[in-house]
């Protein structure tokens, strides 16, 4: 005799207590800011590399947007980790990638290999954005419920 539980509510009854945890939480955060952290880390300890990122990309002044980047990197990186103006970090993040990856992945301006490399790229950050996007909308959500329950 078949279970009068639809399936999708025994799978997700299963699923629940494991992936809404508060450290499964965070560890996706986690996971969703590596390459920002990583880059960012990166980025402090080889300034010079950084300054020539910049400018390979065509970026002026080089130093500056170094600066700006590293601080947008890890600042938006912490608030997002930590939960203080969480929707904020994800917010700038979500707009760094996007204008970073319409500066770095013009996949349109290129061919063969390196376009469909680039393409691939490109489309993954924006991947990244709706990521950043979901945080911000679900961190808003949350601080408004709490605000109405109030």
């Amino acid at each position: 005799m078949r279970s009068a539980v639809p399936f999708e509510a025994r799978l997700s009854g299963w699923a629940r207590p494991c992936i809404t945890s508060p450290i499964i939480r965070w560890i996706a955060l986690l996971c969703l800011c590596a390459a920002y952290l990583q880059g960012g880390f990166n980025k402090a300890a080889d300034f010079a590399g950084a300054v020539a990122e910049m400018g390979h990309f065509g970026l002026a002044p080089a130093a500056p947007l170094a600066v700006v980047t590293i601080i947008v990197e890890l600042g938006a990186s912490t608030l997002i980790l930590s939960g203080v103006y969480r929707w904020l970090g994800a917010l700038a993040l979500a707009g760094f990638t996007f204008v970073a990856t319409l500066l770095a992945n013009r996949f349109w301006e290129m061919a063969g290999v390196e376009r469909f490399m680039t393409a691939n790229a490109f489309f993954e950050h924006l991947g990244l954005i709706g990521g950043f996007l979901l945080v911000a909308w679900h961190d808003l959500r949350e601080r408004h419920a709490k605000d109405v329950c109030r």
